[in-house]
């Protein structure tokens, strides 16, 4: 016989017709490419580090509790990311401290108006009466604060109103406070009468263990994990996670995916961050300009939100110029301008820029500066390129375990019959290079004619079950800089 049968026995005698199924020729299915969001519970919220799918944000505010890191990323995630399936990891910091800062009130206001009062980049206003002391003015923000869906509370005392935030660690301290912060032009302005200071929140300490969570996830599929820690421990850890040898690029694993998260600070913070031996192909870290209102928890969620639609609908276009809707500047003038940018990417920090009303991706680099040998290397540079690489790693995947699961294998020239479930390494490589042909069309790699002439299929000398590739594609690349010389004249010369 031979037809190669899957479940039909050979020694089958009775009458009359029977049929199987075989799918192996027929598949064209595409990977869902999941999205994962870790971030802090709230203290008063006792929440267990478990993999939660999360539609809706009020989900997340019952879990993590209302106005948590948490809840406030997966709030910016929707709203720039409303259809992917995207899943939550609560973690919470036991051993830390709460950052609080000071909004204080003087004087007596001698004119009605509205105070507007930033808790990061979220306004809550309370109305002020003429001849209304700073006690009572404080007294009303307090209210406001507390009214709203906020990652923090307020307490008023003669004027000075404190806010505490709900959780506990160094990202606290990332909360800005601010008043007025869209001026005159934004029809914000303190009722005369009225002074104002505002201090900065501070004192927020401690990490949470991500390798304890990280465990958590264990073999799950995830293309996009986005969280808001950038401090070196979270980092390494997620590096590990993450890695070639063992972690989750590796072999033997192969789940790829990429990590995103954002980091505050001025150039030279950022820069020195950039270089201080993170070397992550598979981490993405994008800045946040000092004075943006933006929690960078949010700033990360949206970053990696809009990544996540361009790369689901394409991996191998550049995510460049997508825009960040939730995300608020930093005032004119204090914005990373193109000199700034350039110097973050070469420091392997992530970018973005204001236009057009929005906040956008600038490029979207990662922290892998570096070889194995110390010197220069620029084959990870952008993220695109690891989702490119996952793209059509899962391809070739779906393709072998589609046609050739349960196949024979035979050297190439074997004379057998037609139907056999047998495959030679020329069968291989005639399939390979077909896939690779279908994935230039769709624009994922370029130059099939010169990836066939270095293709290598062959059986493996040592085993003669196994059967070894050397697999060249080509990636498509993204276009990044148009250089113009305008070579101009007053005036063409009158031909002659």
């Amino acid at each position: 016989m031979s037809v190669s049968m899957s479940q039909i026995p050979a020694d089958l005698r009775v009458p009359l017709f029977y049929a199987e199924m075989d799918n192996s020729q027929a598949n064209s299915g595409a990977t869902q490419l999941r999205r994962l969001l870790i971030g802090l519970v709230n203290d008063d919220v006792t929440a267990p580090t478990e993999l939660v799918l999360a539609a809706t944000s009020s989900e997340v505010a019952a879990l993590a509790g209302a106005g948590s890191v948490l809840h406030d990323m997966h709030v910016a995630h929707r709203r720039n990311d409303p259809m992917g399936e995207t899943w939550v990891l609560p973690v919470k910091i036991e051993a830390g401290a709460k950052a609080s800062g000071t909004i204080s009130f003087t004087g007596s206001a001698t004119a009605s108006g509205v105070v507007s009062v930033y808790v990061g980049n979220v306004r809550v206003t309370a109305a002020v009466s003429s001849g209304q002391a700073a006690a009572d003015v404080g007294e009303a923000v307090a209210q406001a604060v507390n009214a709203a869906v906020l990652p923090a509370t307020a307490v008023s005392a003669e004027g000075v109103v404190t806010v505490t935030a709900k959780f506990s660690g160094l990202l606290g301290n990332d909360l800005r406070l601010g008043i007025n912060l869209r001026g005159s032009a934004g029809g914000e302005h303190l009722p005369t009468g009225l002074g104002v200071t505002v201090t900065a929140m501070t004192g927020g300490a401690g990490t949470p263990d991500l390798d304890a969570a990280l465990a958590v996830v264990g073999d799950e599929p995830f293309e996009f994990i986005t969280h808001p820690f950038s401090d070196s421990a979270s980092l390494e850890s997620l590096r590990s996670v993450m890695d070639d040898t063992t972690g989750r690029w590796s072999w033997l694993r192969m789940l790829y995916g990429h990590v995103y998260s954002a980091r505050r600070g001025t150039l030279g913070e950022l820069v020195a961050f950039g270089r201080g031996g993170t070397n992550d192909q598979h981490g993405t870290v994008a800045a946040l300009e000092p004075l943006s209102p933006t929690p960078v928890w949010k700033f990360a969620a949206e970053y990696g939100a809009r990544t996540a639609v361009f790369i689901s609908a394409d991996p191998a276009r550049p995510t460049q110029t997508g825009a960040l809707s939730g995300v608020m500047p930093a005032p004119e003038g204090q914005r990373f301008g193109i000199l700034e940018s350039n110097s973050l990417l070469w420091a392997g920090v992530a970018t973005s820029y204001y236009e057009g009303g929005y906040v956008r991706i600038g490029r979207a680099v990662t922290l892998y500066l570096q070889n194995t040998f110390g010197q220069p290397d620029d084959s990870y540079l952008d993220s695109e390129t690891m989702h490119q690489s996952a793209a059509i790693l899962r391809r070739l995947q779906s393709l072998i375990t589609s046609k050739f699961a349960r196949h024979k294998l035979a050297n190439d020239g074997t004379r057998f019959g037609a139907g056999q479930a047998i495959v030679t390494p020329k069968t291989i490589r005639n399939e390979l290079i077909a896939e690779y042909s279908r994935m230039e069309r769709e624009g994922l790699v370029e130059n099939t004619d010169v990836f066939a002439r270095y293709l290598i299929v062959e059986r493996d000398e040592g085993n003669p079950n196994r059967v070894n590739v050397l697999f060249p594609p080509d990636y498509v690349n993204q276009l990044r800089i148009v250089a113009v010389r305008n070579e101009f004249r007053l005036q063409y010369p009158v031909a002659a």
